[in-house]
């Protein structure tokens, strides 16, 4: 099939017909400096040094590729999850409470799924990313991309229990913090000049998933009434945003060393993911069979897009470029393929110890990634 016949255009915004989900394999040299920092034998201006060169090769290799946009791989950070949230209080969002499961081939297997501790109130005091687009913004004249974590995330980990234990003496108050400091956080990011955002919800691809319906049943939860709170929190959010912002959304399963948190597919969630959610823009992943068919799709309206992330992480054997074409072909039965893209599922580092694939195997995979978007649209 003559595909570019059936695109009139390239992206000019958000989303490109490249993606990638942000955070990269962290470089060995970075990780050796970040354990001296952490035993004292260097100090905050040398870690800082290895963060920033490690940063601009980061750069020089998304460039490289042809991507057209670029991150920064998350590399200041053990997790950005975890960084993001303590910046606004006492909270702790990745507690594992008890062992992961038995891993399976090459790291693949459900893990525990991360708990919340809310110690304190939600406030934004400063921003927290905006320093992270300004060094983009100086090291390369590619389009910034900062991803945050979704609003929703910190309560979908602790439930309305961990908001009140000892921060919260309701509910209501809790999530007028979260947008509010969402709100400014996104102001201070359009002020540094950031026009391209990601959001990292946890929380909206997991209901499906019978045994995170029964984990949230038995604290009390219900996952259907959930999910319509976390789509009114989150449009308040956006609808607070610069309207000068490209917000878009990851879906994600779970993504620590290789390992994942739900599985199912979205079928249950599509009508109102894709309708009631006020999100422009999704990344999708749809990388193995635990994601389902592209069927939900077809709730998604005709002034959205979807970047379909076919390519793993999470394994490191290379995708066939014919069987992403044909997949993309599928996905086109429901979504056109003027609104559709190509990524990896998720990021190759969640967490700083990274996914269990080697940094050749990364660059591999985004070199991929670029070669399938130039094959049927003629753009990265």
């Amino acid at each position: 099939m003559n595909v570019h016949a059936s695109v009139t255009s390239s992206a000019a915004k958000p989303p490109f017909r490249a993606e990638h989900i942000g955070s990269l394999l962290r470089p060995d040299a970075l990780m050796r400096q970040r354990a001296r920092f952490s035993r004292g034998e260097i100090g905050q201006v040398e870690l800082t040094d290895a963060e920033n060169s490690a940063i601009r090769e980061a750069i020089q290799l998304q460039a490289r590729l042809g991507f057209r946009f670029v991150t920064d791989g998350e590399f200041r950070r053990r997790s950005y999850h975890s960084f993001f949230y303590r910046q606004l209080g006492e909270l702790s969002i990745d507690n594992i409470v008890k062992p992961d499961a038995t891993a399976a081939g090459n790291g693949a297997g459900r893990g525990s799924q991360p708990q919340a501790l809310i110690g304190s109130r939600v406030q934004w005091t400063h921003p927290i990313n905006a320093d992270d687009v300004l060094f983009l913004k100086a090291n390369s004249d590619l389009l910034p991309k900062v991803t945050i974590p979704g609003p929703c995330a910190l309560h979908f980990r602790g439930g309305d229990a961990a908001v009140t234990a000892v921060a919260y003496d309701d509910v209501d108050t809790f999530w007028g913090d979260i947008v509010e400091a969402f709100a400014k956080e996104l102001r201070a990011l359009a002020d540094a000049g950031c026009r391209y955002v990601q959001i990292d919800e946890t929380a909206f691809a997991k209901f499906g998933d019978p045994d995170v319906q029964a984990w949230l049943s038995a604290r009390g939860d219900d996952w259907n009434t959930l999910i319509d709170r976390y789509i009114a929190v989150t449009n308040q959010v956006l609808r607070a945003a610069p309207k000068d912002l490209n917000v878009g959304m990851h879906l994600c399963r779970g993504n620590r060393g290789g390992r994942w948190h739900a599985e199912g597919s979205y079928e249950s969630v599509a009508d109102r993911l894709f309708n009631a959610l006020e999100i422009p823009f999704y990344f999708l992943e749809y990388d193995t069979p635990r994601a389902g068919t592209f069927t939900p799709l077809r709730f998604v309206p005709k002034h959205k897009s979807v970047v379909l992330g076919l390519v793993s992480t999470k394994q490191p054997e290379l995708e066939d470029k014919a069987v992403l074409r044909h997949r993309l072909d599928d996905a086109g039965k429901f979504v056109s393929l003027d609104r559709l893209a190509v990524s990896p599922q998720c990021g190759f580092a969640s967490v700083d110890m990274g996914n269990p694939v080697t940094y050749e195997v990364q660059k591999r995979k985004l070199e991929l990634v670029c070669e399938v978007a130039r094959d049927i649209w003629g753009v990265t």
